[in-house]
């Protein structure tokens, strides 16, 4: 009962005409972002971030979450009738969704899809719901020996299910770390880092100049590389007719639906994972457990509706170790981290105790969006069509304005600008070398709690190292891991002629 009264009083300010304007305006401008190929929705809340300082901390959040919420209905848009993913979140939305297209059954497709965001987002709210209180609960047990384990299980995380190779996910998130200890020392005082004495280092590199370069700069210098011809756009009207077809057709998706629901949840949470493999797993279980599997990449209305269930389903998923952790789960949530700690809001277990107004307002304003998401999505449709023919270099040179004025407002100096243009290269020259981004920015987000959590830990024990592995919590996330760790390891050995040759014997002794 605790649970709806929070709820009802979390509807009470998520409803309040500013907090439903920009709750609005978020899944709309989100639809368009992540319709657009290049932008998606970790691009898009890197450049709109800094307009968020027009408005209060908790509709700023609700803004940014609506934006994700949105891109992640917008990238099947794309998907479908380009045959270009808007975000890699929604590949696998490709598979099929470009073959109903070119059968002349967009319309279909888009509604599949938007049903399934739909149907992914209302289960991956409400299990939100019911698990962010209890979760907070437990991490309130949470010391700083705790908190540094935590983070470090965080990392260990990327290197066992990112999928990048692990040598280039240790160098980004070591990087990460070695930026964000630029600046002045939290306890001493003194400058570290800063370059030959550059004033503008003193009060370090800003994760928004980070990720703006990164995603914003280094994502429109890679679009403009990679799209070397424009493609076909399929033609896509929706009537009432075809969307009560649409909705029969669903009939035979209601497994897919409940699969990538559930899976793209708890994928959605590990911290290394996100919505794109989610929407590829889920991919696979809908097309092995399908009655017509030779259907699966011809067409089938399953394979559009299972990843974007999942998709939806883990974006919400992974707010929920963002919000009671401070441990993000996806590249995008380690942005609203960002700017939540830019707002003074400090993600974990207290903010429930302290800002328990702002908690709920957020987890309420999900399910909003996700209904205003599925009828602005379908209505929306010839606009988006529309939108899509724009000409990329407008569509740059837009992209381009808003990460400079962006980079530049905050602070109002020409150091971030020239940072934002850095980073900018850097992420070109990092995404073309196949190095990952997300831990980069993950280890400059989580950096400075990483170093306060271990300084305070051993200053409290005298600088016995071995209170980490005493206290139980910490001692078992510090196991996990080292076995996180060596994990990569272990599965290299494993292809080893030796070891096989040593399988194959014991397979043939038994």
């Amino acid at each position: 009962m605790d649970v709806l009264q929070h709820l009802a009083d979390g509807f009470a300010i998520s409803l309040l005409p500013l907090n439903l304007g920009v709750l609005i305006l978020g899944v709309t401008v989100g639809l368009f972002i992540g319709a657009m190929p290049g932008l998606g929705s970790v691009n898009g809340v890197a450049i709109l971030l800094p307009i968020t300082f027009l408005v209060p901390p908790a509709s700023a959040i609700i803004f940014l979450a609506a934006i994700y919420y949105g891109a992640m209905y917008g990238g099947a848009i794309s998907s479908i009738l380009l045959g270009i993913p808007g975000a890699s979140t929604a590949v696998a939305t490709t598979f099929d969704g470009r073959p109903l297209a070119q059968k002349g059954q967009a319309g279909l497709a888009l509604i599949a899809a938007a049903v399934g965001s739909f149907v992914g987002g209302t289960v991956s709210v409400v299990l939100f719901t019911l698990f962010a209180a209890p979760l907070a609960d437990v991490a309130l047990a949470f010391g700083p020996a705790e908190e540094f384990a935590l983070v470090l299980l965080a990392f260990t995380t990327f290197l066992a299910l990112g999928g990048d190779d692990v040598l280039k996910t240790v160098i980004m998130i070591v990087l990460g770390l070695v930026l964000s200890t630029v600046g002045l020392d939290l306890i001493s005082g003194q400058p570290r880092l800063i370059f030959g004495d550059l004033p503008g280092f003193y009060s370090g590199i800003s994760f928004l100049v980070l990720a703006i370069g990164l995603y914003g700069v280094g994502e429109i210098l890679w679009t403009i590389e990679q799209t070397r011809h424009k493609p076909q756009v399929m033609p896509a009207h929706i009537r009432f007719s075809d969307l009560v077809a649409g909705f029969r057709a669903l009939k035979s998706s209601v497994m897919a639906m409940a699969s990538g629901s559930l899976l793209g949840y708890f994928v959605g949470m590990l911290p290394a994972a996100g919505a794109t493999p989610a929407s590829l797993m889920a991919y696979g279980v809908a097309k092995s457990t399908s009655r017509r599997p030779e259907e699966f990449g011809k067409g089938a209305v399953e394979g559009v509706v299972a990843p974007e269930t999942a998709n939806n389903a883990a974006s919400t998923g992974s707010l929920l170790p963002m919000l009671t952790l401070g441990i993000p789960g996806s590249p995008t949530t380690a942005l609203l981290l960002g700017g939540m700690v830019m707002w003074g809001l400090m993600p974990g277990p207290m903010l429930f105790i302290e800002q328990p107004e702002f908690v709920w307002g957020l987890i309420s304003s999900l399910y909003t969006a996700n209904v205003f998401a599925v009828v602005i999505n379908l209505a929306l449709i010839p606009l988006f069509v529309w939108s899509l023919r724009m000409p990329l270099p407008v569509l740059c040179a837009l992209v381009l304005v808003l990460c400079i004025v962006g980079g530049y407002t905050p602070n109002q100096k020409m150091h971030d600008v020239w940072l934002i243009a850095a980073f900018g290269i850097a992420g070109y020259v990092l995404r073309k070398l196949d190095y990952p981004l997300a831990p980069l920015v993950l280890a400059l987000v989580l950096g400075p709690l990483m170093e306060k959590s271990l300084r305070q830990a051993l200053i409290a024990a005298q600088g016995d190292v071995t209170t980490f592995i005493e206290r139980p919590i910490s001692g078992t996330f510090i196991a996990i891991a080292l076995l996180l760790f060596l994990l990569p390891l272990i599965r290299k050995l494993r292809h080893l002629p030796l070891f096989k040759r040593a399988a194959a014997s014991s397979g043939s002794s038994a």
